[in-house]
């Protein structure tokens, strides 16, 4: 599986964590930046990594900042992207079994640098379910 990750400058550090920690787990990364801690603007790293899972180069995604709403909410303007702000485990795998969200969003500033390699395990490792929350799920794309 390979996935796309991607941060502003809050997230810069965690986003190196999870990367190589992802990277030592077996999985394919493709990290669409940043690649330093100097102020930049989070859309510009929020779209390629949508990008990325909606043009099938990514299967998951994973975007770090701040308070993760930033990011998530640049992401989730890309048709088929499903971003959830993730701050626990329990919540990770709720976004992909009940939401089937694609992209895991990480608040740098309120999760340690272990919380988040097990929030993002618990994300990857979770399947969508389907039934009930299909018919959710399909409601979110295609509103009256």
């Amino acid at each position: 599986m390979k996935i796309a990750i991607g941060s502003d400058h809050a997230g810069y550090e965690c986003k190196t964590v999870v990367g190589e920690w992802l990277i030592s787990q077996g999985y394919e990364v493709a990290d669409f930046g940043t690649h330093s801690k100097d102020a930049v603007d989070y859309p510009d790293f929020s779209h390629p990594v949508a990008k990325a899972i909606t043009e099938g180069e990514c299967t998951l995604g994973v975007l770090v900042c701040g308070s993760a709403n930033g990011v998530a909410m640049a992401a989730n303007k890309h048709e088929g992207i499903r971003a959830g702000v993730c701050w626990i485990p329990e919540i990770a795998s709720l976004a992909r079994q009940h939401n089937n969200a694609n992209v895991c969003c990480i608040p740098a500033r309120y999760v340690e640098d272990e919380e988040a390699k097990s929030i993002i395990e618990a994300f990857v490792n979770a399947e969508f379910e389907g039934g009930r929350h299909a018919r959710r799920v399909g409601k979110i794309a295609h509103h009256p």
